[in-house]
């Protein structure tokens, strides 16, 4: 848009025009805006928007220009909220002027906060650091309006006609909103241009190096800016064989936008330079940039996107320009910040080449798959030059979009590196099919592959991980520090870690006594990031002292359990776990505790279904995944179909899905599905058998198998993400981690995938019922625990829906968007950063979940229903007789199992039931965190 401004002639305003904050011209709520008084400014915006809400303010420009966009504001704590629970995130607002958002990049402007790390570094009891909190620094911000992702190196421009516009922002995210200052843009000038403007100054007498550890610094935009261990002998301090904190960034650092900051003093005014200790090699060859700034602006046009080159060790950086000289920063006697932010812009436009490229080789995909249907077949001739001349002009275009991405890598980069030759050697690939374009159609899978190598260069150039240990502020003419470790410092060095390798004590699992255990049934950063909040909150508000562990096996519980060692607390555990445990009355019945019900209302009934058994509850749900419908909205689009609603609806699609050679995706195992929404239950209401064998039961397993025998479903899919994302696949229902794969690994279809609720069953009164499953990890106490309260105390603080937030927020802001944590805690869940239309269908689902409970011989179930599947669909068996042999072995297992428990005697006659809780209407609790 702004190349667009530019072309017509457009010239930077020359007037500046303000607006206070609090001086409306309209808004979407009038309860959510308060006029007054905020952190010791007045006349201000406070804006308490919850949900999508919206904004305006009507200005008065004087005449016609391009603008930049200021403004001051302050995040908004609800005094409510503790620090440790309050949300991190920054507000996130789209802005439209009279009406219209006038770019793309407007719909999601980025208002940052601050954060400063709890100095000085806190030990554990092994002498290792912990990991300090980032806590907000409550000041109010002036920011100028730029991208948030490091996208473009300079703030947005606005183009303004003279006379009177409205600006409306809209967003779910509360913001206290100062002053809105409308300026003409800053020229920033070349070094040469800065340099020449220098005063006239004397040789700074003072020969001392200022030296500022980059784990110091006094702010940061990002929590997930962290710091990180490093072995380098020259790193400091050293970590002498301890997990000692010494530097900052490398992976924690590598999103566009992200900024740190350091303070420094200067004793004298004068000329110096300025050099880092820096580590760059994450990305064979390939440079990642930083917008340099000092005192809040960047000195020369130099510095919007200073170029850090791949270099495989610690490398000493001193700022120079590309004729190799080192530039020199005047600077006043004093205290001076300087702030480094990630940035991507030299490789914006070949990212905006990428997108185009996937675009147009997609569309010569879907078309070579409406030619063939398909298939690829090799035995007939084509005539694409006369029948399909638009086919080689489309592959035309896209190998040349190709070099062009090469290009400007390359000009990017300052050099080839594996990106610039895999798109070389893709446009040689796309070549040689022009060459033979009656072979094009043959090479329908290659141009698949092509799409998801190409859309992979986006994640990776959108990444900008640089590591940090230390800056450097030099007098001009002085003798820089050595930064670069030689031969010799590194061999003391291996050999120093080799030594610490033997006299550090290490972790255990070991059961301390006067201590509450923790086992955690996944990865280390799960584990680390959990000890870190109980350390800093629950410990010191509690006065329970919290070990945490990894357990690497979840056998290990049940030889624990066997040896009198198990821990207190269990989590991240299967959620058929808990009841193998109650059954053999080794875990404690969570319903004693007498605010046990006020816990459990935050999840939904159906969720604690697992943990029933024999009127006791005996676990938690800690994470919950969920089944949604996933679509690709360009092949449903291309075929004319619309997102079916219910099962009828499917049925209707199914044709025209296998007469274009495509296919609807269901999980062979998933039956309670089919069950469930047909108004059947697996077990009987006292728990002593299967309650399959009625006629609601026969007519969801018939409805089940009917789908791959008589309708056409794939009987056998290794892995539906890979054929939904090749596209023979465009449709089916999957789980979380679908989503998150969609997410991460399929960068090239974002925006060309959504997702809907399951399709249901209509009811007789017309209702739609979408009752499934989903799966999910638990959490449970030991029964021989000695601190059963204090477990329980912990437990109700890691479930909370503040805790789990906190929680799922940090493990993405550090770990990316694969750690994404899907709590089963529905408030918490609703708070995480899911994109609000994904949100709502989730949570629209959510209502319907519905576990199957788990019953002495209950595992009988899932392995006899396969066998029933398998015999009704491959073997071509009667469905209902095929259901009733399996009914037949189901109950003679739970009968088994309940007389070895003692429920029923060796005559068969029952001596204690086992009475399943009854879930019949979607939950009504989730409505109040559905998106409007």
């Amino acid at each position: 848009m702004y190349k667009d401004w530019v072309a017509k002639g457009l010239k930077p305003a020359t007037e500046t025009v303000s607006l206070q904050g609090a001086n409306l011209s309209g808004e979407s709520d009038k309860d959510l805006s308060i006029a007054g008084e905020y952190e010791g400014e007045s006349g201000v915006l406070i804006w308490k928007s919850g949900q999508d809400n919206w904004i305006e303010y009507e200005v008065t420009i004087p005449s016609d220009g391009l603008y930049e966009l200021n403004v001051s504001y302050h995040s908004y704590s609800n005094s409510a909220a503790s620090s440790t629970t309050a949300s991190r995130r920054p507000a996130v607002l789209s802005l439209q002027i009279d009406g219209v958002i006038p770019f793309r990049e407007a719909r999601s402007l980025t208002f940052w906060r601050k954060f400063q790390d709890e100095m000085p570094m806190k030990t554990n009891d092994y002498g290792d650091d912990i990991r300090p909190r980032s806590n907000e620094k409550n000041e109010w911000l002036n920011e100028t309006l730029t991208d948030s992702s490091g996208g473009y190196d300079e703030p947005f421009q606005w183009h303004f006609t003279k006379g009177k516009h409205t600006l409306r922002f809209s967003g779910a995210d509360p913001i206290v909103i100062g002053e809105l200052k409308l300026h003409p843009p800053r020229s920033i000038p070349d070094y040469a241009s800065v340099a020449s403007r220098y005063p006239e100054t004397k040789k700074i007498s003072s020969s001392a190096t200022q030296i500022v550890q980059a784990e110091d610094a006094v702010w940061k935009n990002d929590p997930a800016i962290q710091l990180s261990v490093d072995q380098d002998p020259l790193t400091k301090p050293k970590a002498k064989g301890y997990q000692t904190l010494n530097t900052l960034g490398g992976i924690r650092w590598q999103n566009g936008g992200q900024t740190a900051a350091w303070t420094f003093q200067v004793p004298e005014s004068g000329l110096y330079r300025i050099a880092m200790r820096s580590y760059q090699g994450f990305n064979s060859n390939l440079s990642v940039f930083r917008t340099i700034a000092i005192d809040g602006k960047v000195p020369f046009r130099e510095l919007l996107s200073y170029r850090f080159p791949y270099f495989s060790k610690w490398k000493g950086t001193v700022l120079t320009g590309s004729a190799g000289e080192n530039y020199e920063f005047y600077l006043e006697k004093g205290n001076h910040t300087l702030s480094l932010t990630a940035s991507i812009a030299p490789y914006q436009s070949v990212i905006a080449l990428s997108e185009q490229a996937v675009n147009t080789i997609r569309a010569a995909d879907q078309e070579i798959r409406a030619m063939t249907g398909g298939q690829v077949d090799k035995n007939r001739t084509w005539n694409i030059i006369e029948e399909f001349p638009e086919l080689p002009q489309t592959l035309g275009l896209a190998r040349t979009q190709l070099l062009q991405m090469s290009d400007a890598m390359q000009a990017a980069n300052h050099g080839s590196d594996n990106i610039t030759q895999m798109l070389q050697t893709t446009a040689q690939e796309i070549n040689s099919y022009l060459k033979k374009p009656n072979t094009i159609p043959y090479h329908m899978d290659e141009l698949t592959d092509i799409i998801e190598q190409i859309g992979g260069i986006r994640e990776t150039l959108v990444k900008s991980p640089l590591q940090l240990d230390q800056i450097y502020i030099v007098p001009a003419g002085k003798k820089l520090p050595s930064m670069e470790a030689n031969w010799g410092q590194k061999a003391i060095g291996m050999f120093n870690n080799f030594v610490y390798s033997f006299t550090r004590h290490r972790y255990t699992s070991e059961v301390e006594e006067d201590t509450l255990n923790v086992w955690v049934n996944r990865g280390r950063d799960y584990v680390d990031l959990l000890q870190e909040l109980a350390n800093h909150s629950f410990t010191p508000e509690t006065g329970i002292k919290v070990k945490v562990n990894l357990l690497q096996n979840e056998n290990l519980l049940v030889l624990s359990n066997a040896a009198g060692l198990s821990p207190d607390v269990a989590l991240g555990q299967p959620q058929d776990k808990p009841s193998d445990f109650a059954m053999r009355n080794a875990l404690l019945d969570l319903h004693s505790f007498p605010d046990f019900q006020q816990v459990a209302d935050q999840f939904a009934p159906g969720a604690l279904l697992p943990y029933v058994y024999n009127g006791g509850y005996y676990a938690l749900p800690e994470t919950q995944s969920f089944k949604v419908l996933f679509y690709r909205k360009d092949i449903l689009q291309q075929l004319g179909l619309k997102v079916p609603d219910t099962w009828d609806d499917v049925y209707d699609l199914m044709p025209t899905l296998l007469q274009n050679s495509y296919n609807f995706y269901i999980p062979p195992g998933d039956f309670m599905t089919f069950f469930y929404q047909n108004g059947a239950e697996l077990f009987t209401k006292d728990g002593m058998k299967s309650a399959l064998d009625t006629p609601e039961g026969f007519k969801g397993f018939k409805q089940w198998t009917d789908l791959f025998s008589i309708y056409g479903m794939e009987k056998s899919v290794p892995s539906f993400f890979q054929h939904f994302r090749k596209g023979d696949m465009p449709i089916g229902i999957a789980d979380y981690n679908m989503y998150v794969q969609m997410l991460v690994a399929a960068p090239e279809l974002t925006g060309w995938w959504g997702i809907a609720p399951i399709p249901g069953t209509k009811q007789a009164d017309g209702t739609i019922v979408r009752w499934t499953g989903g799966g999910q990890t638990s959490s449970f106490i030991y029964k021989n625990s000695k601190h059963p309260q204090e477990a329980w105390t912990f437990l109700k603080w890691l479930m909370s829906a503040d805790v789990q937030e906190l929680y799922g927020s940090e493990l993405e802001s550090f770990n990316g968007t694969a750690f994404r944590w899907n709590t089963a805690n529905v408030e918490a869940f609703s708070r995480l950063p899911w994109k609000k239309e994904d949100l709502k269908v989730i949570l629209d689902q959510w209502r319907w979940m519905k576990e199957a409970p788990n019953l002495p011989g209950s595992y009988m179930v899932q392995r006899e229903l396969t066998n029933a599947w398998n015999r009704t669909v491959i073997d071509g068996m009667n469905d209902r007789e095929s259901l009733e042999e399996a009914i037949t072995n189901i109950n003679r297992e739970i009968m088994r199992k309940e007389q070895e428990f003692g429920f029923v005697d060796s005559k068969g006659a029952v001596q204690h039931t086992l009475p399943v809780p009854s879930i019949t209407a979607p939950w009504e609790g989730v409505n109040r965190y559905v998106p409007r």
